[in-house]
């Protein structure tokens, strides 16, 4: 989706004058796992997906460590994806008011806890879970304890597993989402075909907030449930309706020449935003999909539409991941 870097986040430790110590790079610590020929880097900042790769060849479009994620790239979002018109919601009898993260469309958006830093639960050479601790934000007076796990095996790739647990007193709103922008190699994006396997789609406004109920996705920009070429098509829909395999992966596959790189969502996540950078600048326009698995569309806070409401003490867990294949 149209994505937005904060303005304001945490910068780098520098040394002290003098000091032997050395900085840290904004995104704080560096997570390495490795398996078979895939490598990734998962960062202490949000628990983001800095680096995926196969065989040395990139699957995700990266980052710098000392680089903000740049358009959201490969950012977590929680305890919402995508957007809240206005920052403005109700939910148990009450009205709130969240920070506007978006301030040119003035909405909140991808939640909370992407500049957050998570902890360290363990780190083996495969995997890695990182956690945010419980606490309330403003517009957001809940306390979720929420987990991410980045696994990689050598034949399947990489799996994500997140987990929220309501600590909190009374139950919460809660909406997944994360933002991996998926490349196939040095080709024009234009030349990459997709396939993805949803029936619906979700028309938005200007401000990226829905103008209605999902829609048949038939003879809509962004059908791609047959294999075809992305072309000059500006994509940035959500869309559901999705096909699944006997396992209740969903699946999208994007391919060019050189390599095919495929994400799949787990059962309890029936939305996939589709986007193709236009927004962002230099080296990274048009230069790699976003395909982001989500558990709710835009404004959910808002409509309700797939929303989880969290009981003190419940826990939901959301699965997503890539392969790759070199050609």
């Amino acid at each position: 989706m149209t994505p937005h870097t904060p303005s304001q986040a945490p910068q780098a430790l520098a040394a002290s004058t003098g000091s032997q110590e050395a900085s840290v790079p904004v995104t704080g610590a560096q997570y390495e796992l490795s398996a078979g020929d895939y490598r990734a880097v998962i960062t202490e900042l949000g628990a983001g997906l800095r680096e995926l790769s196969q065989g040395g060849t990139p699957v995700v479009f990266g980052y710098e460590p000392d680089e903000l994620p740049p358009g959201a790239a490969g950012q977590l979002l929680t305890p919402w994806p995508n957007r809240v018109d206005h920052g403005r919601y109700h939910f148990g009898g009450a009205d709130f008011q969240l920070d506007l993260s978006e301030v040119g469309n003035g909405n909140a958006i991808h939640g909370l806890t992407r500049l957050a830093a998570w902890v360290p639960v363990r780190h083996e050479p495969a995997s890695v879970v990182l956690r945010h601790l419980p606490h309330g934000y403003a517009g957001y007076p809940f306390c979720l304890e929420t987990d991410a796990e980045y696994r990689l095996t050598a034949d399947a790739g990489l799996h994500v597993t997140i987990s929220a647990t309501n600590r909190g007193t009374r139950p919460a709103p809660y909406g997944f989402g994360q933002h991996p922008y998926l490349t196939v190699g040095a080709s024009a994006l234009d030349e990459w075909e997709l396939a993805l396997p949803a029936t619906r789609w979700l028309a938005v406004d200007q401000r990226g907030i829905p103008s209605g109920p999902a829609e048949d996705i038939d003879g809509a920009v962004c059908d791609f449930r047959s294999p075809r070429a992305i072309g000059s098509s500006h994509l940035d829909h959500a869309l559901t309706g999705l096909t699944r395999e006997s396992d209740g992966r969903a699946w999208a596959h994007l391919r060019s020449a050189a390599a095919q790189v495929s994400l799949w969502a787990g059962p309890n996540c029936p939305w996939l935003q589709v986007f193709t950078s236009d927004t962002l600048h230099g080296d990274r326009h048009r230069k790699a999909l976003a395909i982001e698995p989500m558990s709710c569309p835009p404004n959910a806070f808002v409509t309700g539409d797939s929303l989880i409401v969290l009981a003190p003490g419940e826990t939901v867990t959301h699965h997503w991941g890539v392969q790759a294949h070199q050609a």
